[in-house]
């Protein structure tokens, strides 16, 4: 298991307003990730040097948000202001993660303005809508050139302040979070309410050092 990305979803100015503000901030260009069909979202993704990516996402106009726990998610975030929405695990084999959470992963693809279709299964969006500390768990199906961490990288995560429970945590992944998130700077804070789980995220850029919140 290891860190996949990071989700961040676009408040009321706009998905592209919001890249545009995100990528002052960091000094670099987010990618015009495409559309998830199936869950009525779209984003723009940054690739990190730590071989994980931030994505910033917003709801679409489509049916498809009402129905997709995802999609859902993704909405009720932007309505209460935007911001964090949570963090990813990647696996290598799903299968392992559907045994110990007893129920199916599902399918998620995204068609990438080139018209590649970048495919993958998720599990536990559900869980992290109900818990934002808990992320969720994606087993890419793409080939890793087509991750979206592939390619040149000019800014790289260092820390992350989180709001948790540890123990509920460690028994949702099935390991210590140290183990995923190793590496960086990681401050754990007390669940509170009004916590969504990520509180911030420190990035190492080419003008020094960018917290965003």
């Amino acid at each position: 298991m290891e860190l996949d990305h990071l989700c961040y979803v676009a408040g009321p100015e706009g998905l592209g307003a919001c890249v545009q503000r995100l990528g002052a901030k960091l000094g670099a260009g987010f990618l015009d990730g495409g559309i998830h069909p199936r869950v009525g979202t779209r984003n723009y993704v940054l690739p990190l040097n730590n071989g994980c990516y931030l994505e910033v996402v917003e709801a679409l106009d489509h049916p498809a948000v009402e129905t997709a726990p995802f999609g859902r998610a993704v909405k009720r975030r932007t309505e209460t202001g935007g911001g964090w929405l949570g963090w990813v695990v990647r696996v290598d084999d799903i299968g392992v993660i559907e045994k110990r959470l007893e129920r199916p992963a599902v399918d998620g693809h995204r068609v990438r303005p080139d018209g590649f279709d970048l495919r993958w299964k998720q599990l536990g969006v559900n869980d992290m809508a109900a818990n934002p500390h808990f992320p969720f768990f994606i087993h890419w199906l793409s080939e890793p050139s087509e991750h979206p961490s592939a390619g040149a990288a000019t800014v790289t995560l260092k820390g992350l302040e989180v709001s948790g429970d540890m123990e509920a945590i460690n028994d949702y992944l099935g390991t210590a979070p140290s183990e995923i998130l190793g590496g960086l700077d990681v401050v754990w804070r007390p669940v509170d309410e009004d916590d969504n789980g990520i509180i911030s995220a420190e990035f190492e850029t080419g003008h020094g050092m960018v917290h965003i919140d």
